[in-house]
């Protein structure tokens, strides 16, 4: 009979095995992790009609409140403690693991957000990535740490030049002609 009820147990089991062994492709995200983020939101992600509306059910966005011109907190809401807990600990981890996306976007937003609206940021990118992992069955794929440099070379060409007219050099975009790569050394 415990036979027959552990084999039982195994098939129902079985679909939430195989999402829960893709979550740890992402970086942070152990098997344990894996199986708490599945056992919070399901394998079923027609629920959530985009990625952002599971965002917003487990509270890792944070609220805009403005009005009249002045603005109100923006902390998140308390919803979702087991898994908001378990995807800051993945987001930690993860932001030590050098050379991946969620590392450059860590370091990017703590310079000038602070360290704890940072791992947030991590956080929700993580579940994001879970969702659709989930969504369409797929491995994580990571974007790189030149995924920030690489979205609009041209406004970061005027970003970077206005700083340095800032500090008092002069410059301008017209004169600049982009390096081919192979000529490139650093």
């Amino acid at each position: 009979m415990i036979d027959k009820i552990d084999r039982q147990v195994d098939a129902s089991v079985e679909p939430f095995r195989a999402v829960a062994a893709l979550l740890p492709t992402i970086p942070g995200v152990d098997e344990r992790a894996g199986r708490a983020i599945v056992s919070e939101i399901g394998v079923d992600m027609s629920r959530f009609e985009t990625a952002g509306h599971l965002l917003s059910w487990a509270c890792l966005c944070p609220r805009s409140d403005e009005s009249a011109g002045k603005h109100r907190s923006t902390r998140i809401r308390k919803g979702a403690p087991w898994l908001k807990e378990i995807l800051v600990q993945c987001a930690w981890a993860a932001t030590r693991t050098k050379g991946t996306y969620l590392h450059a976007q860590f370091v990017r937003l703590r310079a000038r957000r602070g360290p704890k609206k940072a791992i947030i940021a991590v956080a929700a990118s993580i579940l994001t990535a879970a969702y659709h992992m989930i969504k369409n069955g797929v491995p994580y794929r990571d974007l790189g740490p030149q995924h920030f440099d690489s979205r609009n070379k041209q406004a970061q060409a005027k970003r970077l030049l206005a700083r340095l007219r800032n500090l008092g050099f002069t410059a301008d975009f017209d004169s600049l002609k982009p390096i081919p790569q192979a000529v490139v050394s650093y």
